[in-house]
């Protein structure tokens, strides 16, 4: 048997109308008036059963991240977990629950197994059937919030968190054969490294560091010494890809000795480890390359927290030179620049034309404990947009051949808002880049199709304010349209019409702003992009536009 998902015109009684309208936007469209769901599919028969018929929701619910269908069949094939938000209004809730479902019984519902407030999702069964895992998260309204592993017992039913000790998110995960352990993916310092952990016990054992590795499939050779104790597990085949090369698959081979990992509680690691290619698709590109290696460094917040960036300097540079600055910010806010390669914004080709890429992950960046993921949580433009001023000092300190009279500030979604909030808080940028973000936080709350992050990441409704002064509405105090008479540093602006999550008007705000107030400006405008730009050609002509404006006000032949 199989399932899958299906879209099918959806049956609710009219009642209903109100509560589930049949237009819902997500991310770049409208869902129209059908709705996800699950089927199935029985080889031998053929025949096709809807497992969720009359359900007005999606199911599993819209998301960006997981790649699987949401749902997972036990190995016996009589029962079915999956996903769905049951709230009746789908924009303002990312409570998702795990349910299971008795396929043997056409007359079953049904049941839920999961208990948390927050999200839960990719549920997946072990290999024996006794167990199922899957990620939750414990806040309710709360994207963001620490992934944790949970552990479910089918016979016992009862519910635990498997790392209640590990303070990153546990990312994609998957069983080993033995069904006694699990490896999964972290991000950590600009990292995604790999992980192993037993069901019998609740430390994490790291087998792997460095880029980010994914698409992971656990390999078992039982009678090779030491197995018993690993769980039947001696390698992990998985995708493996850094700042400076896309994506290989590898084999990852288990060392024999371990090790106390000092920056993680209760975390330990095999330093002897080995990390072998299988495939080998763009060598002979690559080898044509001059790709500049990333180099890390920390320094201390006004606040005592300590904070990470990274830098990339132009290919075949001279450390006795200055080279100007592009200056990127990443999105989320709960994201992270690290060791990773990109088709969107790639450091590599930033760089590329004689730039030193300086990138910080700031308060609200993930990788460095879920509180430092917080600070971003009603402070937009505090913690966070001095972290990135004092990284920036930071790197014109550490790196001389940084000019520091010639910086351009970059960034998209998050980024974006904080490029809009630099361009009314400072003048040391020669130039900004504003890619689809937020301008006018009160608009901006009133248009996008998710509603539950502003309440969550301001704290309330815009109307919870009214009648309060700015400095206490975290809508205005934090509105980069609010510090417009300070905009002077030439910008361009970059929208897209399909952008649901931050509406085109964000961006059309912007830029009449701009032209109003005479500061030198131009419009990127895509009307059939969302809040990516993914389109080739339209991906070309991004990178061809961003790099002639930061060109124009501090390439070699701006006029300085």
């Amino acid at each position: 048997m199989q399932c899958g998902q299906r879209r099918r015109t959806r049956r609710q009684p009219r009642q209903s109308a109100d509560l589930y309208p049949p237009s819902l936007p997500h991310w770049n469209h409208f869902t129209g008036d059908k709705r996800s769901h699950l089927f199935l599919l029985t080889v031998d028969t053929q025949s096709v059963r809807d497992l969720t018929p009359n359900d007005p929701r999606d199911v599993p619910p819209f998301s960006l991240s997981d790649s699987s269908c949401g749902c997972a069949i036990a190995p016996d094939g009589r029962e079915l977990a999956f996903t769905e938000n049951t709230d009746p209004v789908p924009a303002i809730s990312v409570s998702a629950k795990i349910f299971t479902l008795d396929l043997t019984n056409p007359a079953a519902k049904p049941v839920q197994i999961s208990t948390s407030a927050g999200g839960n999702f990719n549920p997946a069964y072990s290999p024996d059937g006794k167990y199922l895992a899957w990620r939750s998260e414990a806040r309710a309204g709360y994207e963001a919030d620490k992934f944790r592993l949970f552990l479910y017992d089918r016979a016992t039913k009862q519910a635990k968190d498997l790392l209640p000790h590990f303070d990153n998110w546990v990312d994609e995960f998957t069983w080993g054969k033995s069904s006694q352990q699990i490896a999964f993916g972290s991000g950590i310092h600009g990292q995604e490294n790999l992980y192993i952990v037993g069901i019998q016990n609740d430390a994490a054992t790291r087998i792997a560091q460095g880029g980010e590795f994914s698409a992971l499939h656990l390999l078992a050779i039982p009678d090779r010494p030491g197995m018993v104790e690993r769980g039947g597990i001696a390698a992990v085949v998985a995708t493996e890809m850094k700042v400076d090369r896309p994506s290989d698959v590898v084999i990852v081979n288990l060392g024999d000795t371990l090790e106390e990992v000092k920056d993680q509680v209760g975390v330990h690691a095999y330093q002897d480890s080995s990390i072998s290619p299988i495939t080998h698709l763009n060598d002979a590109l690559l080898a044509q390359l001059d790709l500049p290696k990333m180099q890390s460094f920390w320094f201390t917040a006004a606040d005592g927290v300590k904070v990470q960036g990274f830098v990339i300097p132009p290919p075949g540079y001279d450390p006795a030179k200055k080279y100007p600055v592009k200056f990127l910010i990443h999105g989320g806010p709960q994201g992270a620049w690290g060791d990773m390669w990109s088709y969107r914004w790639n450091p590599e080709l930033f760089a590329a034309n004689g730039y030193v890429v300086v990138m910080i992950n700031p308060r609200g960046s993930t990788g460095y404990s879920q509180a430092f993921v917080d600070g971003v949580n009603g402070d937009w433009g505090g913690k966070p947009y001095t972290d990135l001023m004092e990284g920036l000092d930071t790197a014109e300190r550490k790196f001389p051949f940084i000019d520091k009279t010639r910086e351009c500030a970059l960034g998209a979604s998050y980024g974006g808002y904080m490029a809009n909030w630099i361009l009314g808080h400072t003048n040391r940028f020669k130039c900004i880049v504003s890619h689809d973000g937020m301008f006018n936080a009160e608009s901006a709350f009133g248009s996008t199709e998710e509603d539950w992050f502003n309440v969550w990441e301001f704290k309330g409704h815009p109307w919870d304010y009214y009648g309060k002064p700015d400095s206490e509405n975290p809508f205005r105090r934090w509105s980069p349209s609010l510090y417009a008479k300070n905009f002077k540093t030439p910008t361009l602006v970059i929208h897209s019409q399909l952008d649901y999550r931050l509406d085109v008007s964000e961006g059309f705000q912007l830029f009449d702003t701009l032209q109003l107030l005479g500061v030198p400006s131009k419009m990127l405008y895509f009307p059939d992009e969302g809040h990516w730009v993914l389109k080739p050609q339209n991906s070309a002509l991004w990178y061809k536009t961003v790099n002639a404006w930061v060109d124009q006000w501090i390439g070699p032949k701006a006029s300085h």
